[in-house]
């Protein structure tokens, strides 16, 4: 039996790799734009980064992660998410002394042990961005306005930019209590892992996707309800650049996150047209992460989107990309003598900056110029013995049907190909 991939992977295919180009260099455009750059992480880290920086009562720190021993006997773990090792670069490399704020950006593979459906992988690849550094609201609606600007320059639609609150610890104590008085008595009602989360985080029940503890939750308080004057001024600055800025919104007093370090804003970008799987984009507010790390008090925000998801949902709303623009040049070739000069002859045009191809399959000439139709090539050349006897060649355009003569010279075929 063929081995296959592993379950909650997929393969990028050739023909379908364009489509990821286009994204990335969309996102990198874009987050160059706004003036971040790039960081790179390891696809690996210590566990313990994310037990403190993640939370150990998370489903992503309980249930989700890769992890196993190494041969050293230390604990390590595929990165689940990025905000903790970005955080964790930040503090190793003192990028604390630098100007803030501290503006990044990623696209990374991430690994998560979750039931495979539509638009989740166990192996999939995110996007996003981090400022560290900055405690007002503004920086927030930098992170958004960047998010929603790259979906409107996707071509997507119906899209719905949801915020909400989260408090802080101070306003949370109380908040938790709260919570637990309205729940101590439907504790039955609740699954296993809400049980749980009664006694560590029980804003996390908010956030079940259990039906039972669905409406076991009807009527619960709400944390917008119950934040602190700081809180709430911030949360009033962001909605004030969300509006000078043209940028719509609906406050959702239920969205409170899947990690323990968010703090004051949280935030999703939804769409309907992948069903259940409907979050494109997420993130929200930081503001102990860096302490919780080991590093100074630092305040920071950032998003997370998935990539296959993005695609799944650009391809469900009939989002047409652009496939990448074809070879320049086809040297086809005749009899073993012309196939020799036809492989030099693609080298020499290859170091000379033309993008070019010939044949390695020993097909016949007709088949030849039926694989350089499908390469997309712009231009051929047919090499023969006459060609090689004169030192010449037609070199013809498959838009059209004129053709014209050219010396067997990599920059007199450049001349004529790329003008």
């Amino acid at each position: 039996m063929a081995i296959k991939a592993p379950r909650g992977t997929r393969d990028v295919l050739p023909g379908e790799s364009y489509k990821w180009h286009y994204v990335e260099d969309m996102f990198r455009k874009i987050c160059s734009q706004f003036g971040y750059r790039e960081i790179r992480t390891p696809v690996f880290e210590n566990t313990e980064l994310f037990q403190r920086g993640v939370g150990e009562t998370t489903d992503v720190v309980q249930k989700e992660m890769y992890t196993f021993e190494d041969r050293g006997g230390r604990s390590i773990t595929l990165k689940p998410e990025v905000t903790a090792p970005v955080v964790r670069a930040y503090i190793e490399h003192k990028l604390y002394a630098d100007v803030q704020p501290v503006k990044a950006y990623y696209a990374t593979p991430c690994f998560r042990y979750e039931r495979p459906q539509s638009g989740r992988l166990r192996a999939f690849h995110q996007f996003g961005i981090e400022i560290l550094g900055s405690p007002y609201a503004s920086a927030d609606a930098d992170v958004i306005s960047l998010a929603m600007l790259f979906f409107e320059r996707l071509g997507l639609k119906g899209l719905e930019l949801r915020i909400n609150s989260v408090g802080c610890p101070k306003c949370r104590k109380e908040y938790g209590q709260r919570l637990r008085e309205f729940l101590k008595d439907k504790l039955p009602l609740l699954c296993e892992t809400c049980n749980n989360r009664f006694y560590t985080n029980p804003m996390r029940i908010i956030d079940c996707k259990e039906d039972k503890c669905k409406k076991a939750a009807e009527g619960i308080p709400l944390m917008l309800d119950f934040v602190c004057d700081e809180c709430r001024e911030h949360f009033e600055s962001l909605k004030e650049h969300l509006e000078n800025m043209g940028l719509e919104y609906i406050v959702d007093p239920t969205i409170v996150r899947g990690l323990d370090y968010y703090t004051k804003t949280a935030f999703e970008i939804v769409s309907q047209d992948i069903g259940s799987q409907g979050t494109v984009c997420g993130g929200g507010r930081y503001d102990g992460l860096v302490e919780e790390c080991g590093g100074p008090a630092t305040p920071g925000i950032g998003f997370g989107l998935g990539i296959e998801r993005l695609l799944l949902t650009m391809e469900s709303q009939g989002i047409d990309i652009p496939k990448e623009e074809g070879l320049d040049l086809f040297v086809a070739s005749i009899g073993d003598r012309a196939a020799k000069r036809a492989v030099s002859l693609v080298y020499s045009l290859r170091a000379a900056g033309v993008a070019a191809e010939c044949d390695h399959m020993g097909r016949s000439l007709r088949a030849q110029m039926k694989y350089a139709d499908k390469l997309g090539v712009k231009f051929t050349i047919v090499l023969g013995d006459d060609e090689l006897e004169k030192g010449v060649a037609a070199i013809k355009a498959m838009s059209g049907n004129g053709q014209m003569q050219v010396e067997l010279d990599a920059q007199k075929i450049k001349q004529i190909i790329l003008k």
